[in-house]
């Protein structure tokens, strides 16, 4: 009985430590908040009754995010739908992108780890959804690294275990999809650049 109430007291309080980033990743997959609700639900579920499976506790995090994933795929496959990484096919990076990825790299790294801090609660209220979007618009298979790893804080081993793809895969997809990422945000703030100046022109500033 001891052993049992260890478990589940070990299980609980990992889940409830998680929830809201298993929540907000769920989200980002799912797009609506009843099937990410219902996602993360299956996730835990699945977990609970696997979780004699899991050797090492200390891996729990980066093994529930790998559940979730795979009942995100299995939920699209009983709909019919593939997700779009499953159509994803490794490709080499754009060497043309790489003299704005040099120019925007350190930057956008300071930002994202600026953005995950708790304390900037009410310049994330501000910025975050438009930082959200532009990874929420970026292809699967570089948009979960980036979720798992900058806004989720996973190692990227952590992050390979949870997307079951070699460590080098993740270092090559969050490079990739930094780039993308970078030039997404950059357009947005020469979009908004043009729109004050518009602004300033109508308005005979």
């Amino acid at each position: 009985m001891a052993d049992t109430d260890d478990i589940r007291h070990f299980f609980s309080k990992s889940i409830e430590d998680n929830m809201d980033a298993l929540y907000g990743v769920a989200l980002r997959m799912a797009r609506t908040p009843a099937d990410a609700e219902d996602l993360v639900a299956d996730a835990v579920a699945k977990a609970w009754a696997a979780f004699a499976t899991l050797d090492d506790r200390s891996r729990f995090r980066p093994w529930i995010f790998r559940i979730l994933r795979n009942c995100f795929i299995s939920d699209y496959r009983r709909k019919s739908v593939r997700p779009a990484e499953s159509a994803y096919q490794e490709q080499p990076a754009d060497h043309e992108d790489d003299g704005l990825a040099a120019l925007l790299t350190q930057q956008s790294d300071e930002f994202l780890n600026w953005w995950a801090e708790p304390e900037r609660e009410f310049f994330n209220d501000i910025l975050g959804e438009a930082i959200m979007s532009a990874i929420d618009d970026l292809p699967e298979a570089f948009k979960m690294p980036i979720l798992l790893t900058n806004v989720e804080g996973l190692t990227y081993d952590e992050a390979a275990e949870a997307l079951g793809v070699p460590c080098g895969t993740i270092r090559s997809r969050m490079k990739r999809g930094r780039t993308l990422l970078q030039k997404a945000l950059w357009q947005q703030a020469h979009d908004a650049e043009l729109a004050v100046c518009n602004d300033m022109q109508e308005s005979g500033g």
